[in-house]
């Protein structure tokens, strides 16, 4: 059997030499090699186990719309960063001192602006272009500048106890 590649049921018809391809098969054998299955392959799940993945909520799911009050935004949005129920009681407590929760709070002798007290005000245009008068951007911006500076609420009303100012 050189240079022969039988496969399927020709193989159990006794197409084993090359002399078997030069002649046509007989009717009854065509038609029973025309409808020839595959082997059951359930063995192979065994061998091959599918991986299973895990199901991620979608997004319109995970999250809701942001709405309320800013204190009801940014404790949504604390959340989302991951920060505990102790680091909102430090946000809450050094963002009344320092605006009261005001969106338009702006400091007379600094020029710090808006609910995070931003010295620039326009660094908030960062978070978006409306940042003037958006509680959610200016909590957006706020929370990223305490993340980034201080990691924490907590370390940035400790630095703002006695230092006056985070």
């Amino acid at each position: 059997m050189v240079g022969a590649a039988v496969v399927g049921p020709a193989i159990a018809n006794g197409a084993e030499s090359d002399t078997n391809w030069t002649r046509p098969l007989p009717a009854a054998q065509q038609t029973a090699a025309m409808h020839w299955r595959l082997p059951n392959a359930y063995y192979l799940r065994r061998v091959h186990p599918q991986r299973h993945r895990q199901h991620r909520a979608s997004r319109s799911t995970a999250r809701t719309a942001l709405t309320g009050s800013p204190q009801t935004v940014a404790h949504a949005l604390l959340l989302r960063k991951g920060w505990s129920g102790s680091q909102w009681t430090c946000l809450d407590a050094l963002w009344s001192r320092e605006s009261g929760w005001n969106t338009y709070a702006t400091n007379s002798s600094s020029g710090a602006y808006g609910i995070p007290q931003a010295l620039p005000a326009w660094k908030m245009a960062s978070a978006g272009s409306d940042w003037h008068t958006n509680p959610i951007t200016q909590i957006r911006w706020g929370i990223g500048y305490i993340a980034s500076k201080y990691g924490t609420p907590c370390v940035a009303l400790s630095h703002s106890n006695s230092y006056g100012y985070y």
